[in-house]
């Protein structure tokens, strides 16, 4: 009886741990565009959810579970301090991080 009930609970434990959403988090660099998306997603206000949702979709995600502003520092050695060839114009010194689950 002892086995049955141990199996069933690894059984219940492997479902639980399958049930959890797959999520992800992109770095991207916060562009000023004109039309204030920039401040929605750095300040984590909702009107840059539609945005961090739009992105998630774009990359086959679900939705977005988070946004918010990083730091630069924050982010240990994901960006090159000569990383001049992918960051244009100082594009690297705004980032955003929008988490992502499926």
């Amino acid at each position: 009886m002892r086995s049955v009930i141990a199996a069933l609970a690894v059984a219940t434990m492997m479902c639980v741990s399958v049930a959890h959403a797959e999520k992800r988090m992109f770095i991207i660099a916060n562009l000023a565009d004109g039309y204030g998306v920039d401040d929605c997603l750095a300040s984590g206000a909702e009107c840059g959810k539609a945005v961090a949702n739009s992105y998630c979709h774009s990359h086959d995600y679900a939705q977005a579970v988070s946004f918010r502003n990083v730091d630069r520092g924050d982010i240990t050695g994901a960006i090159p301090a000569n990383a001049s060839g992918s960051c244009k114009a100082g594009s690297c010194d705004h980032l955003v991080a929008i988490e992502c689950s499926r």
